[in-house]
């Protein structure tokens, strides 16, 4: 029975609120803790119940959850007074989904596994409103038996759970998504502004980006197809992706638009360019910024299946 299961959850913010909302319309008793006190009169509103520390959110829970800003928030919700350390049980399983460093997190399990107490790191993906929605992407990683264990929440939380390993790969995969999706995002921005300077409607612009890579994506399309499978024969060159980078930025120039982050991808294809790889596929960059960043020159990883070279196919009937 899913009353039987008790959660506390440390952190009732933009993110923490509506999943611990769902949780209690789950059939969970769920257990709130927060500084905000408006934050808890809306868990208590919701159906749960509201303790004055972090140590009695865990006490008798069977996990405990934070989603905290970032992570000192976190170490003082386990290990300072009255923190989550003092009364979680050794069967428990305490789950990080707050975003923190890679490092923060393999220092805390560290420190969790000195005092023999279970970890898993496992902080989501998407915003806001799929947390209310309950469609949260979990990036799961630690011991696949604690996972198990925590595995009723993630269901009722998010729409996905990925398997992210070893504890502490799940922040490492957050930090490399959020780097891309906030980088584009800033990208996103530079276009639609230079769209609009260059005298056609964001309506065009969104109808003509939404049918080409740059809506569709380089993880879902390009790479799969291309490098990744070891293929640099050009479907696009580097020269010829030089040079409408080039014109871009000319365009933007000539109409006062600020395109930071073409203006320094640029220069990604000016190196690779200069490395002789002009006449090669543009995702040439690729093994180029493998090189600079030290890694071996065989690329690791190959699609396998289908769906990985082309997401949109569909089976045969």
């Amino acid at each position: 029975m899913t009353q039987q299961k008790r959660i506390g959850f440390v952190g009732l913010g933009t993110m923490g609120l509506p999943m611990a909302e769902n949780l209690v319309s789950a059939g969970f008793k769920v257990v709130g803790f927060d500084l905000s006190p408006k934050a808890c009169q809306a868990l208590s509103a919701a159906g749960g119940s509201i303790v004055s520390t972090a140590a009695a959110a865990a006490e008798g829970a069977d996990i405990v959850i934070t989603m905290l800003p970032n992570a000192s928030h976190v170490r003082a919700a386990l290990f300072g007074p009255l923190g989550v350390s003092d009364t979680l049980a050794k069967d428990a399983v305490f789950i990080n989904m707050s975003t923190i460093l890679p490092q923060e997190t393999d220092a805390l399990a560290a420190d969790m596994k000195a005092r023999g107490l279970r970890m898993l790191d496992a902080p989501v993906g998407r915003s806001a409103i799929e947390a209310r929605r309950g469609a949260l992407l979990i990036l799961a990683s630690g011991e696949p038996e604690n996972i198990r264990k925590a595995q009723f929440a993630f269901d009722v939380m998010g729409s996905q759970t990925v398997d992210c390993g070893a504890l502490g790969g799940g922040s490492r995969a957050k930090i490399v998504n959020n780097f891309m999706g906030i980088s584009l995002n800033a990208l996103t921005a530079e276009a639609l502004t230079l769209a609009e300077a260059a005298g056609i409607t964001i309506k065009l612009a969104l109808d003509v980006m939404r049918g080409t890579i740059a809506g569709l994506g380089h993880m879902n399309i390009t790479y799969p197809n291309k490098v990744l499978r070891g293929d640099l024969s050009a479907g696009f060159q580097v020269d010829l992706a030089h040079k409408d980078l080039g014109l871009a930025i000319e365009l933007a120039a000539r109409n006062h638009v600020p395109v930071f982050m073409g203006a320094a991808a640029l220069q990604s294809y000016s190196v690779a360019r200069s490395l002789g790889r002009g006449a090669q596929d543009y995702t040439a960059i690729y093994p180029v910024i493998r090189e600079l960043a030290g890694l071996p020159e065989e690329i690791p990883y190959k699609p396998t299946s289908q769906q990985e070279v082309d997401p949109f196919s569909r089976p045969k009937a």
